[in-house]
């Protein structure tokens, strides 16, 4: 990692800023006293940067759930055109902060990423589309991890997205130092068994255009590589996919350990697999026998450390 920070934009009520319609906030604990301490947050409140101010008559979106229009409940005043404008000015912003990630603000009408309520014009609801901001923010910056701050609550989709964020900050990296065929090679090496936990079969796909590398421009390269490679990370994990991967791993043990140590281990994981202890128990033995036999192989593997162990997201079960 650089050393500079790691920034995530992030809804300013999930800040603890009163900037909610009624004054209020909703501050997220995790994010503003955990993760906090590993990112540098950057605020954004659609309403008030849009002149909208707090408190405000609250809005809903109203029409065509694609384009819809942003409508105050009341007095039905029409405030899409200044949410627009606001949006524009404000995404380009944002595309000079070179950010790694976005937590946005769930069921709201400009930051709720999906599942927002759309009304018709006779007043009934629909749960088919996206908060304006949250919708363009995706558009413009496809490849950027974004989540709400409700599904965070949910261990595994919070291990996904952080995990995503420090992924997609290595590729910046990658990028911002010079993209070559050697690099890149050594990118995709280090991020192996982690691409395998997500999706075997993109893996190969990415391990098939690395090969190829030379036949592409290096901006069309750069371009599929860092889609397919986002689009791999997306894809969820699961307990036998983490358990392909730890078997893969052991295969490089087999000749350095005794028949006591090669028990001891198939235990462990026997017991991930089962449900009886957390991924981070087999991780902490094998990152145990990595240092002692000195596998730098092993040793760089991200999958290992994709992410602050002080975050503990891979202890629960």
């Amino acid at each position: 990692m650089t050393a500079s920070p790691i920034r995530l934009g992030i809804s300013r009520c999930l800040l603890g800023d009163e900037v909610r319609f009624d004054g209020g906030h909703k501050q997220d604990h995790f994010l503003t006293e955990v993760l906090g301490q590993y990112v540098e947050w950057v605020p954004v409140c659609p309403e008030v940067e849009a002149g909208l101010g707090t408190p405000r008559e609250a809005m809903r979106l109203v029409g065509n759930p694609r384009h819809p229009r942003l409508l105050t409940i009341t007095s039905k005043h029409d405030h899409t055109p200044a949410m627009e404008a606001m949006i524009e000015e404000r995404l380009n912003s944002l595309g000079k902060l070179n950010l790694s990630g976005f937590v946005f603000k769930k069921g709201s009408p400009s930051c709720g990423l999906e599942r927002v309520r759309v009304y018709t014009v006779q007043g009934m609801p629909s749960h088919s589309g996206s908060g304006m901001f949250a919708h363009a923010f995706r558009d413009t910056f496809p490849l950027i991890p974004v989540e709400e701050e409700g599904r965070l609550s949910d261990p595994s989709l919070r291990e996904n997205f952080i995990e995503r964020v420090f992924c997609y900050r290595r590729l910046q990296d990658l990028l911002h130092d010079g993209f070559n065929r050697q690099e890149l090679i050594r990118f995709h090496t280090i991020h192996k068994y982690l691409l395998l936990s997500h999706s075997p079969q993109h893996y190969n796909t990415m391990g098939q255009l690395v090969a190829q590398a030379e036949r592409y421009r290096p901006k069309d390269l750069t371009v599929k590589y860092a889609e397919l490679f986002m689009k791999t990370l997306s894809v969820r994990t699961t307990v036998s996919k983490h358990v392909n991967v730890l078997q893969h791993v052991l295969g490089h043990f087999k000749k350095r350990l005794d028949s006591r140590e090669k028990t001891e281990l198939l235990g462990v994981v026997s017991d991930y697999h089962h449900g009886l202890t957390p991924l981070i128990v087999p991780l902490t033995l094998i990152k145990h026998y990595v240092h002692i036999f000195d596998m730098s192989y092993i040793r760089d593997q991200v999958y290992l450390n994709p992410h602050p162990k002080e975050l503990m997201l891979r202890n629960h079960v």
